[in-house]
């Protein structure tokens, strides 16, 4: 029959320190978040480059403030 319980005379394997055990965790989900939104992208440093000339843009626009008398025009014939 097979034992349930190791043998007392042996020793339990030691366990990594907790602090080590949460380091490992962390870079663990850190590792997968990047994987997870990497996930479908061929060229990530490109997408990265499309994405913060995007917000660059944003920025330009929101500090310009609003277009003066431009915009659609309406004429009545």
């Amino acid at each position: 029959m097979g034992l349930c319980f190791p043998c007392p005379t042996e020793a339990a394997p030691p366990s990594p320190d907790l602090e080590e055990k949460r380091a490992k965790l962390a870079e663990a989900a850190e590792r997968r978040q990047k994987e997870a939104a990497s996930r479908g992208i061929l060229n990530v440093q490109s997408v990265e480059e499309k994405r913060k000339k995007k917000e660059k843009i944003e920025k330009e626009m929101a500090a310009s403030g609003p277009p003066s008398e431009g915009g659609l025009r309406w004429t009545v014939s």
